[in-house]
C-alpha cells in the first residue's frame, strides 16, 4: 500500500463531502489500550474553523467506536470506492458484540502513522480532537426534524477534529 499526501487546500477536490458521506458512506476508526473498532457513517462536515481546518463527524453516545475516540483523542476517516457490502456490515454490528468484525467484513486493517484505516480505501483523513459537545434537543429549532433525526433521543455527540493530515490510498 502506498500514499501519497493531499494538501488540504485540494481536499474538496477529492471528497465531495456532500456526496461522499450521504451517497458513498465512509468509516471512522479510532484505537485505544492495543485495540482498534470502525463504524460505518453517514454525516460529516469539511471546513475551516479556528484557522484549523477540521472534519466534525457525529456519533450517537451508544456506539462502541466513541469509547475509543474518547479514550485515545484521534480517529481515522476513510473513503472508500465501492465494499457497500462491507460498509453495510460494519454499520449493522457492533464492537462490543463482534470484537472481530472488522476482520468478518473483508476489508483489512492496516496502521499508517500509528492511526487505523485500511488498505482498501481510497483516502484518508487523520484527525485529532480538538472540541466535542453532545447535540441537545433543546437547541434544534424545530422540534419536528429533532424527533424525525433523532427518534430514540440518542443525539449523538459532535466531534470536530483537525485534519493532521490527509492521503490518497493507492494500490
Amino acid at each position: 500500500m502506498e500514499l501519497k499526501a493531499i494538501d488540504l487546500s485540494e481536499l474538496t477536490k477529492k471528497i465531495d463531502p456532500i456526496v461522499a458521506a450521504r451517497n458513498n458512506w465512509y468509516l471512522v476508526t479510532a484505537a485505544a489500550e492495543g485495540k482498534v473498532n470502525t463504524l460505518t457513517a453517514g454525516w460529516f462536515t469539511l471546513g475551516n474553523n479556528w484557522e484549523k481546518k477540521i472534519a466534525t463527524v457525529f456519533i450517537r453516545p451508544q456506539r462502541h467506536t466513541k469509547k475509543f475516540i474518547d479514550a485515545s483523542g484521534r480517529f481515522t476517516l476513510t473513503f472508500f470506492d465501492g465494499h457497500q457490502d462491507a460498509l453495510g456490515y460494519l454499520g449493522t454490528h457492533s464492537g462490543a458484540d463482534v470484537p472481530d468484525k472488522i476482520e468478518k467484513s473483508g476489508l483489512h486493517l492496516t496502521e499508517v502513522d500509528g492511526l487505523p484505516t485500511y488498505t482498501e480505501g481510497r483516502y484518508v483523513l487523520f484527525c485529532k480532537v480538538l472540541y466535542s459537545q453532545p447535540i441537545e434537543e433543546k437547541c434544534f429549532l424545530d422540534p419536528a426534524f429533532a424527533t424525525a433525526t433523532y427518534p430514540d433521543k440518542d443525539f449523538s455527540v459532535q466531534y470536530v477534529g483537525e485534519i493532521e493530515a490527509a492521503y490518497e490510498i493507492i494500490g
